[in-house]
Order: C-alpha cells, then sequence, then structure tokens
C-alpha cells in the first residue's frame, strides 16, 4: 500500500495546525487540525475555492450561532434547530462540501458561549488557523501534476483495453476474469474523466501557457474519446457478435483487424511520449480491410449452407444477422475513426512544437 500525495498533506496540514495552534496560545488547537482535514482537496484551485467556502460559510454559521445562543441559549434542541437551519442555508448558497465543518463551528461556538466571547473567539480563530494551514500546504507541498497522472491512466487503460480487445473475438479469457478486467477498465475510464476536470479547473497565469493547456485540453479528450470508443467496441461484440453465427472468415478478418486497431493505438501513444524512431509513424490498418468487413456482412448469399442451418436453429433471420454485425463492424469504424483524428492531432500538436509545454 502507497501514500498517496493528498494523504500525506492531510497528515502534514493536521501537525502544522496543532504546533501553531499551540504556539499561538490557542486554547482549542485540535479544532484547527479538524478544520485542516476538512479543508485539504486534490487541486489547487479547489483548495482555494474550499477555503472561500469554508470562510463564507463558517463567518456566517459563527454569527448565526451567536444569535442563536443570545435568543434561545445553548440547550441541546436550539443546538439542533440551528445545525438545521445552517444546512439549508449552505444549500441555498451551493456550498455542500462546507456543511461538516459548518456545523462543526455552530455547536463548538454554541458550547463556548457558556465560557464567555474569549472562549467563543479562541475556537473562531482555531478554525480560521486550520482553514489557513490546509490551503497552505496543499499550494507548496507536492502541488498536484494532473496532467501526468492523467498520461499514466491513459497508458494504464490502453493496455487494459487492447488485452480485453484482443481476446473478445477468439474468447479466450474465462467469463469471471473477462468480466473482472471490463468493470476495472470502466473505472478506470471514470477515474479518468476525474483527472481530466481536475487539470481542467487548473488555473494558469500566462496568455501563452493558457493557449497551450486550451490545446492539451484538446488533445487529452480525444485520448479519452478513443479510449471511450474501443470499451464501446467491447460492449458490441459483447452483445451482437456473441449473439449469432457468423461466417469464420469475417469472424478471422474482425480479429485481424482488432490486432491492427490495438496495435496502432499503442503506438500512438508511444509517438506521444516519443518513444517512436525519428520519422516512424504509427501502422494504420489499411482502409480497404475495413470496407471489405462491411461487404461481406451485406454480400447477398454470402451465408454457406452450413451457417444458415446454424442462423435458423437459433430462430433467427439473415437479415438480424447481418444487422447485428454490422453494429460490430460500426463500432470498428468508431474506434478506428478516433485513432486517426488522434493521429493527426499530434500532428499538429508536434508541428507547432507545443510538445513537452504539459505544464
Amino acid at each position: 500500500m502507497t501514500i498517496g500525495a493528498r494523504v500525506f498533506k492531510t497528515g502534514l496540514a493536521v501537525a502544522v495546525a496543532l504546533w501553531l495552534g499551540t504556539l499561538a496560545g490557542l486554547e482549542s488547537p485540535v479544532i484547527a487540525a479538524v478544520a485542516a482535514i476538512f479543508t485539504v482537496q486534490p487541486s489547487i484551485y479547489r483548495s482555494w475555492m474550499q477555503v472561500l467556502d469554508q470562510l463564507q460559510s463558517n463567518v456566517l454559521g459563527a454569527g448565526i450561532a451567536i444569535a442563536a445562543y443570545w435568543l434561545f441559549g445553548s440547550a441541546p434542541l436550539s443546538v439542533g434547530l440551528v445545525c438545521i437551519l445552517v444546512i439549508l442555508l449552505c444549500i441555498k448558497l451551493k456550498t455542500e462540501d462546507t456543511i461538516g465543518l459548518t456545523l462543526v463551528t455552530v455547536v463548538i461556538i454554541m458550547e463556548a458561549q457558556n465560557q464567555g466571547w474569549p472562549a467563543a473567539l479562541d475556537r473562531l480563530a482555531s478554525l480560521l488557523l486550520g482553514i489557513g494551514c490546509a490551503f497552505a500546504v496543499n499550494v507548496s507541498v507536492a502541488p498536484p501534476k494532473h496532467h501526468s497522472r492523467f498520461v499514466r491512466q491513459v497508458q494504464e487503460a490502453q493496455n487494459q483495453l487492447s488485452r480485453l480487445l484482443r481476446t473478445s473475438v477468439s474468447n479466450e479469457l474465462k467469463e469471471n476474469v473477462f468480466r473482472k478486467e471490463q468493470e476495472q477498465l470502466h473505472e478506470q475510464l471514470r477515474k479518468l474523466d476525474d483527472f481530466y476536470r481536475l487539470f481542467a479547473e487548473e488555473r494558469v497565469l500566462k496568455k501563452r501557457s493558457r493557449l497551450r493547456k486550451a490545446r492539451l485540453l484538446v488533445m487529452y479528450k480525444e485520448m479519452m474519446m478513443t479510449l471511450e470508443r474501443g470499451y464501446e467496441l467491447i460492449e458490441a461484440v459483447e452483445e451482437q457478435y456473441f449473439a449469432v453465427p457468423s461466417d469464420p472468415a469475417w469472424n478471422r478478418m474482425v480479429d485481424q483487424h482488432i490486432e491492427m486497431l490495438c496495435g496502432y493505438h499503442e503506438q500512438l501513444l508511444w509517438k506521444w511520449d516519443k518513444k517512436l524512431k525519428a520519422g516512424a509513424a504509427p501502422a494504420a490498418p489499411p482502409p480497404e480491410s475495413g470496407i471489405r468487413l462491411t461487404e461481406m456482412i451485406a454480400a447477398e448469399g454470402e451465408f454457406d449452407d452450413a451457417l444458415k442451418a446454424r442462423i435458423a436453429a437459433q430462430g433467427e433471420t439473415e437479415v438480424t444477422v447481418r444487422a447485428r454485425l454490422l453494429v460490430v463492424t460500426s463500432a470498428l469504424f468508431a474506434y478506428e475513426d478516433r485513432l486517426h483524428r488522434l493521429d493527426k492531432l499530434m500532428d499538429h500538436w508536434f508541428e507547432r512544437g507545443l510538445d513537452g509545454a504539459e505544464e
């Protein structure tokens, strides 16, 4: 088990908050540690937005807590009703992520009023200190590099996609193994979308850097779309290909075409990482191979007697079989089209001299 950057920074923020709280002579430095735990976020931008939301919600919550104490006291029922009001206000202000810490603020300030104003102000200061420590640690210690994480995740997803595609038609993997790997790939694609959003949220100050980032986002989006088309091809093979019998010659051509597409996808990522030799280009599948697949499906009278007997035995019609196989072919074409688009985007990227600009 490895310790991630966010885990480490949470622990560090808690330690710094406790240390500074003790150094400043606060009576409740542990409250600063609690605030730090709530404020650490996976990106600098989200951390900054969390600070703004926490300040707004906690100051508002503190004001409500003070007013409620003077009006109703600090009876358990009063504290509970104030918590309900604060939750509704946070939802109204669209700061739902701050509800937890804001409720902590309300409870500790209403409880501290029994000890006088100094205790209430001490606890509010502890909360603000914890929020500030969490933001400072998040910015200064191992700032998140979401583009690097994104590229690594793309490579891992492509490796798993390639393994599943290459065994989808040949049906070599055990059913439970295939299902497990397919679920893992689906989860990887979901994480990939999260990394993309985190990278897209980061703010860049320089105009030139903003332009580079905008182009990089287009590239990353295309990488994601390509992987998604590959995943849709897996689903098409599962849902349509195995539902009906098909011509062995067509099966071999599909298997070969998928093999070429997987190799093409892999080489595109090598191209992005500059692992290909100078002047070398990824081996794209010849266009006539895809056209031939469609022709074999659409051709009238292409099914032999043995295949027609198998089709009839399954209660299917030749029209239904051709329609199902065309779905598989369409998914193949969609995946291949995205690969060609990704290849062209990479060419434009390198032609403009933008390589190495991942900031």
